[in-house]
């Protein structure tokens, strides 16, 4: 609790802090700001992107997005993230508000597992189903720096974690959120406000769902 409340009013620790889910799984707990601002650019997302008003910005996970950084580190990604208001450089987004991109989890090459966010608290990292989706950013990009054995592993153990507090029926790619356009799941309010993904690849996503057999999980639409 007391973590959280550190969170939420934005007084974020520059130590990390591990907490040990079970005995295969440790995050380390490194919570972006979450002050006043983000909060109220947060629901002003929620509010303008999916006719959502509420007082507090939180979500009913029902999904797990997987995506890649296409930043080298995890401190660069950290940086990236940290800050509540979307930067200039991201003109091509900004059409969907100012508030800055994000993700409840990061996984670093080596498999190592970093949570920025409560898992229950709303970070901008899939458009149309940011209101029900955990997003778990891996520091790749598919290319120079392909998705990771370590990571394979990391995204299973997590997501299995994940599956057993939460009523999780999809875990999909970000490069496979368009599946859910025309599902009751899709609650973007702008039809035009679309980007194409392409991470991470199907083929690391089809091997991450076999590691995922024996959850309830449904087929994508």
């Amino acid at each position: 609790m007391k973590k959280l409340l550190l969170c939420m009013l934005g007084l974020v620790s520059s130590l990390y802090a591990a907490e040990t889910m079970s005995d295969d799984l440790v995050i380390i707990q490194k919570p972006i700001v979450f002050d006043a601002k983000r909060k109220a650019l947060t629901l002003q997302y929620m509010q303008e992107r999916y006719n959502m008003v509420q007082d507090e910005p939180t979500i009913k996970p029902r999904m797990v997005v997987v995506h890649w950084t296409v930043i080298p580190t995890f401190e660069k990604t950290f940086e990236v993230f940290n800050p509540p208001e979307l930067p200039a450089a991201r003109d091509g987004i900004r059409s969907g508000g100012d508030l800055n991109v994000s993700s409840q989890f990061v996984i670093d090459r080596d498999g190592t597992i970093y949570q920025l966010m409560p898992e229950t608290i709303m970070a901008r990292h899939t458009i149309g189903l940011n209101y029900t989706a955990i997003g778990i950013e891996n520091v790749a990009d598919g290319d120079s720096l392909p998705m990771t054995e370590a990571q394979l592993d990391a995204n299973t153990r997590l997501i299995r974690y994940l599956a057993g507090k939460y009523p999780i029926e999809y875990v999909l790619g970000h490069s496979e959120y368009h599946r859910f356009r025309d599902t009751k799941w899709w609650k973007e309010t702008d039809a035009n406000y679309f980007t194409e993904k392409n991470d991470p690849d199907i083929p690391f996503m089809n091997r991450l769902r076999s590691q995922l057999k024996g959850l309830s999980l449904k087929p994508l639409p």
